[in-house]
């Protein structure tokens, strides 16, 4: 079956920021901040809306576009009708069968990828994907949400991994540079199944291999749009090492102020920086629109860092205030985040209605 227009892969990336403002909203619930009803009510929910039901959503949309099959389009709406449960209150096990099916769908399509170009990012790519299956499967058999969200954190870092060394063949890293990086990816999916320290000590190794091998280290150089996704990649890469470090140092015991500050570290200064930094290429990419580029966009990274510099202090010296404060900021930039892409979309068209 042929691709879909891009007029109906809208409804589906909106499917996922609905998990991404619902779940910003049930963190800011967790962290004692006066929230609307709803999202007090999926408070538990938090983790499972920010990575499965977004980040699913949208990892599993960017990749049916790039298949170009029809097909490929159910793994999206999966995810995000398995967000729309959590949200709505439907059976748990609803919400977490749907989540497995959009998982399904993501490493096939993974996989068939991986059989016609057997090279090493698109198995890097496969094996993220299979880590979210895996994870979503844990979740429904009674695994609780902390010991899923492990297999969840390497689903978005072996994504991300993947994409970049995609991409270095434009700086191709030498044989035992990729030798290094099989060895990380084996330190990876074997910290996940056994030791978080092990899986620390794994994150911390591989963002100093993404600091030394991504072409980010020169184009940060540059000028415009190429310098901003620079900039965001390479921060990106040192909350990732950060989070590794932590890791590494503390364990990933739940309920502490290091499992607090590692997976933030993670999954908002890594996770995040590379979704500012390749949203202004994805958004065209999947709906076909323009979004130039203006120096506004460095804006909403700076608060995301600066917020989580704050929430990890507040971790650090055991300060809740900080934690809660840092956790609004956070939520401030996202917010600022949308906006700007919204804001950007409709300068791109402006542009294109004046020439």
């Amino acid at each position: 079956m042929a691709d879909i227009p891009p007029v109906l892969r809208l409804p589906l990336l909106l499917l996922g920021f609905l998990s991404l403002i619902l779940g910003v909203g049930a963190g800011l619930a967790r962290l004692g901040w006066t929230v609307p009803q709803p999202a007090v009510e999926i408070a538990a929910f938090h983790g499972p809306l920010m990575v499965c039901g977004f980040f699913g959503t949208v990892i599993s949309l960017e990749r049916a576009v790039a298949l170009g099959r029809a097909w490929t389009y159910l793994g999206p709406l999966a995810a995000g009708a398995g967000g729309l449960c959590i949200i709505f209150g439907m059976p748990l096990f609803l919400a977490q069968a749907l989540l497995i099916l959009g998982g399904a769908i993501l490493f096939t399509g993974s996989v068939l990828v991986f059989l016609r170009q057997r090279a090493l990012f698109t198995f890097t790519m496969a094996a993220g994907a299979a880590c979210w299956l895996l994870g979503n499967g844990l979740w429904l058999t009674g695994v609780s949400v902390y010991a899923a969200s492990v297999w969840w954190l390497g689903f978005l870092v072996l994504t991300i991994a993947g994409e970049r060394l995609e991409l270095s063949r434009f700086l191709p890293p030498s044989p035992v540079a990729r030798r290094v990086f099989i060895g990380l990816l084996a330190g990876l999916l074997v910290g996940m199944a056994l030791d978080a320290r092990l899986l620390g000590l794994a994150l911390l190794a591989l963002a100093l291999w993404l600091l030394r091998q991504d072409i980010a280290r020169r184009t940060v150089k540059d000028k415009g749009l190429t310098r901003f996704i620079a900039v965001c990649l390479l921060t990106g890469y040192a909350w990732l090492g950060l989070g590794g470090a932590i890791m590494l140092g503390a364990g990933l015991a739940p309920g502490t102020p290091a499992h607090d500050a590692a997976l933030h570290a993670l999954m908002l200064g890594f996770v995040f920086s590379m979704v500012l930094g390749h949203a202004p290429i994805i958004f065209p990419a999947v709906l076909r629109v323009t979004t130039p580029y203006h120096p506004i966009f460095y804006g909403p990274l700076l608060l995301l860092h600066l917020s989580i510099m704050l929430r990890l202090a507040g971790d650090a010296i055991g300060d809740m205030d900080w934690r809660s404060v840092g956790g609004m900021l956070n939520a401030v930039a996202l917010l600022i985040f949308i906006l700007n892409m919204i804001a950007a979309v409709i300068r791109g068209k402006l542009q294109q209605r004046t020439r």
